[in-house]
């Protein structure tokens, strides 16, 4: 006897439908799986079978084939043991044939017959949904995700038992939940820009980035403020739409990382791994490749702390994803391509020590600043739209209290304005911020008066700008003409954009490091020449 079921199978980021097919036939007792199955999958077929046994049945002494299609897609992970037990059992009798032709089945078992959550399935009920399902049987933990997606009806079971009562109509079945899209995201944690005491700055540059999307890097000493200022960008972007929440809950549903009893995500993601973060959990990756930390960034903030302690081959791999706002992941089995979309905000010390330029206390010599500096290249720096002077912060700001700081919610209204002029202006097109214009987008949306054209082109020339780095100003640009609702880019624009894209070279730290280098080149030849003399001397003794 032949049967089959739907079920899905995880793809990097996308869901693809797999029909579990078993057949019952004569010949050797045995139970056999194919179609191209990890061992995750493999080992379904003893909790298969110790789940059926404790439910008081027994499978049949024949040949039992087991085959997931199409063959050509790797199946990993515990999502299949519910669909193959269904399938086992039709194939018994133990439920009515065909009762889940239009129904897909996704859940995990256990050897006592009970069932246990599995991830993505709130990808998964939308892949069957477009496929034209009528229910989706999934395990009672995921039951919330499931319900979250319209025009489709789903059902949570506890056991087998439960799967064998939906099949006879004994169970009902729930519809989705209306009104389950994201709200007004608020300031998250008590977090809020109040706390930080003074830099308005570095303030002004954290709206600048929440509003256009532009990457941001931070320097100054410890303690300067930083880390707060990363951790609180988060808290004036702009609110999720329901497309981005859907995008972004579909990601961590994939990777089991949702918040128990949540369908959605209503907050934009905060991400800071460690400064030992490997390639392939920054990037993603594996055999069977896996979202990296940029991608559970994705339509968030990716914050990386001590930036210059960083493997700079792993910071360099950054520069594709910064560019295409997306990485693809080439692996034997196929390739992958996770969106990355994403705030970068890196934030470093000026030197090792942190305390450069005050050399009261800074205690590195000038060829150890170059060198700790140099670990982040001019490629990666170019593409950082806004790069922000952090200040040790003065007693005086200290003790002058909250009530005189910019706070978060007034850093917001800024922000917010200027995604609607976004939205506005946007409409229609395959990008929502000001950073993700292309080339041929800004001579259309990144308008400039005539003095602000004239500086442009002065600063271009003084300062030998890439083009990468003109399209960065002029996007960055644009953003601030968005936060103080103009419609050209005028003088005051440029000017503010071209003060955050300076690469801080200091003059005498410069002079400092070229005399430090001339003096070691000197030393080093006067070795040279003693070593020469020295060696003659010993030529002369031995010959007399």
């Amino acid at each position: 006897m032949f049967c089959s079921v739907l079920s899905a199978a995880i793809s990097g980021t996308e869901i693809l439908p797999v029909s579990v097919e078993v057949d019952v036939s004569t010949g050797m007792p045995g139970l056999t799986m194919v179609g191209f199955v990890s061992s995750q999958v493999r080992e379904a077929q003893e909790r298969v079978r110790t789940a059926i046994r404790n439910l008081g049945l027994s499978l049949p002494p024949r040949r039992i084939t087991i085959n997931l299609s199409p063959g050509d897609i790797r199946k990993d992970g515990t999502r299949f043991d519910l669909p193959i037990a269904a399938a086992v059992l039709e194939a018994m009798g133990a439920i009515p044939k065909h009762v889940f032709s239009d129904t897909l089945l996704l859940g995990e078992l256990h050897l006592d017959g009970t069932t246990g959550e599995v991830p993505g399935v709130l990808p998964g009920v939308i892949c069957a949904r477009d496929m034209g399902c009528r229910l989706c049987i999934v395990p009672s933990g995921n039951l919330v995700e499931a319900l979250a997606v319209q025009g489709i009806r789903s059902v949570g079971i506890r056991s087998l038992q439960d799967l064998i009562a939906v099949s006879r109509g004994e169970i009902p079945v729930q519809p989705s939940v209306p009104g389950s899209l994201p709200g007004e995201q608020g300031v998250s944690g008590g977090a809020d820009f109040s706390d930080i005491h003074g830099q308005k700055t570095v303030k002004r540059a954290a709206q600048i980035a929440a509003a256009g999307f532009h990457n941001l890097l931070l320097s100054g000493p410890p303690g300067s403020g930083k880390s707060m200022t990363a951790r609180r960008i988060p808290t004036i972007m702009p609110p999720l739409t329901p497309e981005e929440s859907l995008e972004i809950s579909k990601i961590y549903s994939i990777v089991g990382l949702l918040p128990e009893g949540t369908a959605l995500l209503h907050t934009r993601p905060f991400r800071a791994p460690h400064h030992t973060i490997t390639p392939a959990s920054l990037l993603g990756g594996g055999t069977s490749p896996r979202p990296g930390e940029i991608t559970l960034a994705h339509r968030g903030v990716l914050f990386l702390d001590e930036l210059p302690e960083m493997n700079p081959a792993t910071l360099e791999m950054l520069r594709q994803p910064l560019e295409d706002r997306r990485i693809t992941i080439s692996r034997t089995g196929g390739t992958c391509t996770f969106p990355a979309s994403f705030i970068l905000v890196g934030a470093m010390n000026p030197c090792p020590c942190g305390w450069y330029p005050n050399r009261n206390r800074c205690t590195c010599s000038p060829k150890q600043i170059m060198s700790y500096r140099s670990r982040i290249s001019q490629a990666l720096l170019d593409r950082m739209d806004l790069r922000c002077e952090v200040p040790a912060t003065e007693y005086g700001a200290l003790t002058g209290g909250k009530q005189d700081e910019v706070s978060s919610e007034i850093l917001r209204e800024g922000v917010i304005r200027a995604a609607e002029a976004q939205k506005d202006r946007y409409e229609g097109l395959p990008f929502i911020f000001n950073s993700e214009l292309g080339p041929s987008d800004i001579p259309r949306f990144c308008q400039l008066t005539g003095e602000a054209s004239r500086l442009m082109e002065a600063a271009f020339h003084r300062f030998l700008m890439s083009a990468r780095s003109y399209h960065h100003t002029l996007k960055t640009a644009r953003t601030i003409a968005d936060i103080e609702g103009a419609s050209l880019i005028c003088e005051a624009h440029i000017s503010e954009a071209l003060c955050y894209r300076s690469t801080d070279p200091d003059i005498e730290f410069s002079v400092q490091a070229g005399v430090a280098d001339r003096q070691d080149a000197d030393n080093a030849e006067k070795r040279r020449g003693y070593r020469k003399k020295s060696y003659a001397k010993k030529k002369e003794k031995m010959k007399s």
